[in-house]
């Protein structure tokens, strides 16, 4: 286990980084779904003082927005220097004029800090198939250019300007010792509808992950480590398997999705060793998983947040399906949102799933968050004589963990899901008499 300690802060907490953001108006002032519709910061930037080694990891969705395939093509070098990000629209489905503003965007920020654009990163969040509005975008880069700061301020500044539809914002720091000097890994995050990620490093399918394919969810990291880029692509690749990857609130994969990360090696660590290298994955482990659950908590309408354990399974490919059928089946979610320990739904998805799934192995448990006292609702595929009562009282918590375990073998896998609410049907379907509402 890594010791680290959480501290205040977020990006900006590691040495030599800065952020600031501002509102310039990109989603078009009190129109559509999102967190506030009044003068919230829309556009940011994150700016390492000096070269930092970077990282990836992209949507796999097969219509991928123009800054995704831009932000591929610059981390060819595994370095970069900022991020430039704006909420409010997704520069996605936009065409040959949506890359070449996505472009424009990363030499507008290259110009104002004196960087190669190839050094700048772009990320965009919003609805789909609308062109960005370029003239504000352009004024907003010069601005936020010059009001960079290494302070908290910044930090929360550029955390409130990714959000769309969330309600608050995603931030978390930790400090740690790694060859034998204090480091800081700090991140933002944003996320509350078109979750469920499955990103790979290139965003091509399967997702290159240790193990396997797993509104937008954005996150940014940044530390003071000094690790290389073959290191710190495979931490990340890791990191991201077993918590974005690993969750879901609708079960829609977003045009968007995107992880960055950036180490400047400023905390002046040498070399990482084994077990240096273990300390660094465990605790960008636990940040990352702390994000994507801060993801699924802000889920759209959401009253519950499950975590749904398979174990016993022939692969984890049949572990992490099994999963997933659940974790998504709207009647599932929505027996979650009124407090009914319906197993029937549960052994149901798990019938349809594409997993080897045996009817009389199945074991279906609850237990409070984090808890191993488990309650059986089912054992080898018949009810277990567990008052109703009982069962109803183990999935009131707005979270709880779901344990399945199908019996058939040794693999295992884990998702963090949400239940389906009327609040989310009411936010979703907007008004098409008034276009001003529909979200992205």
């Amino acid at each position: 286990m890594a010791k680290f300690k959480k501290i205040r802060g977020s990006i900006t907490t590691p040495l030599g980084f800065r952020a600031a953001a501002r509102f310039c108006d990109v989603k078009t002032l009190g129109t559509g779904k999102g967190s506030d519709k009044g003068q919230k910061r829309d556009l940011a930037l994150i700016v390492s003082d000096v070269p930092a080694k970077a990282a990836g990891m992209f949507t796999t969705n097969q219509i991928c927005a123009a800054p995704v395939k831009l932000c591929i093509e610059h981390l060819r070098n595994n370095t970069a220097r900022a991020v430039v990000i704006n909420s409010g629209n997704a520069n996605a489905c936009t065409g040959p004029q949506g890359l070449a503003d996505a472009l424009e965007m990363a030499n507008l920020t290259g110009q104002a800090l004196g960087l190669k654009t190839s050094d700048v990163l772009v990320s965009s969040t919003g609805r789909i198939g609308v062109p960005l509005p370029m003239p504000n975008i352009r004024k907003g880069i010069t601005a936020v250019a010059g009001q960079l700061q290494p302070t908290q301020a910044g930090g929360a500044q550029a955390a409130e300007a990714i959000l769309t539809s969330d309600t608050q914002s995603k931030q978390i720091a930790v400090e740690f010792r790694l060859g034998g000097k204090t480091v800081r890994l700090g991140g933002i995050a944003k996320g509350a509808g078109m979750i469920q990620p499955g990103m790979s490093p290139t965003g091509a399918r399967p997702a290159s992950t240790p193990q396997g394919l797993h509104a937008t969810m954005l996150a940014y990291l940044t530390t003071d480590a000094n690790v290389n880029a073959a290191n710190l692509k495979k931490c990340l690749r890791e990191a991201v398997a077993q918590s974005f990857n690993c969750i879901t609130v609708d079960g829609d994969m977003s045009t968007n999705d995107t992880v960055l990360l950036l180490a400047n090696g400023l905390a002046g660590n040498g070399k990482l060793g084994a077990t240096d290298l273990k300390t660094f994955q465990a605790t960008l482990n636990h940040v990352c998983l702390a994000l994507a659950r801060m993801i699924v908590r802000d889920g759209e309408g959401i009253s519950r947040v499950i975590t749904v354990s398979v174990t016993g399974a022939k692969s984890f490919a049949d572990a992490d399906a099994a999963a997933r059928a659940v974790g998504n089946s709207a009647l599932v979610k929505t027996s979650w949102s009124g407090g009914d320990p319906n197993w029937g739904r549960i052994i149901d998805a798990l019938g349809y799933s594409p997993a080897r799934v045996v009817e009389e192995k199945v074991d279906i448990a609850y237990s409070a968050s984090g808890s191993r006292k488990k309650i059986y609702s089912l054992k080898k595929g018949r009810p277990t004589r567990t008052a109703f009562g009982t069962l109803c009282k183990a999935v009131e918590p707005i979270e709880f963990d779901l344990h399945i375990n199908l019996n058939l073998g040794k693999a295992t896998a884990v998702l963090h899901a949400a239940d389906l609410t009327e609040a989310y049907v009411e936010f979703n379907k907007g008004d098409i008499n008034d276009p001003s509402s529909l979200g992205g």
